[in-house]
């Protein structure tokens, strides 16, 4: 199954932020490998993807978490639903770990 991304406009915002700031590069090119693989398959083992139980999506979707970083302080992760249609994976946070 061939999946493709969309993102929530905060989402959008969280990419668009990391990408422009000098100091987070590092954290953008994570970020950006991640969800290449997200597209290729969400159950990549690099990613250690795994339901997210303190969320649901607008709809009562299940949310799932996924690595960008891993064995980093404040390391970054992926939140996101699949969504309505065929293949769609609903993006809406990127964010560090607390």
């Amino acid at each position: 199954m061939s999946f493709f991304l969309s993102f929530t406009p905060a989402a959008k915002q969280d990419l668009k932020e990391l990408k422009k700031s000098a100091h987070l590069e590092k954290r953008f090119k994570a970020v950006s490998k991640a969800l290449k693989l997200l597209v290729d398959n969400p159950r990549h083992p690099g990613l250690q993807t795994h339901p997210y139980t303190s969320l649901c999506g607008p709809s009562g979707e299940k949310v799932f978490e996924a690595y960008a970083e891993q064995n980093t302080p404040a390391a970054y992760r992926i939140f996101f639903y699949y969504g309505k249609a065929r293949g769609e994976i609903v993006v809406f946070a990127l964010t560090p770990h607390p």
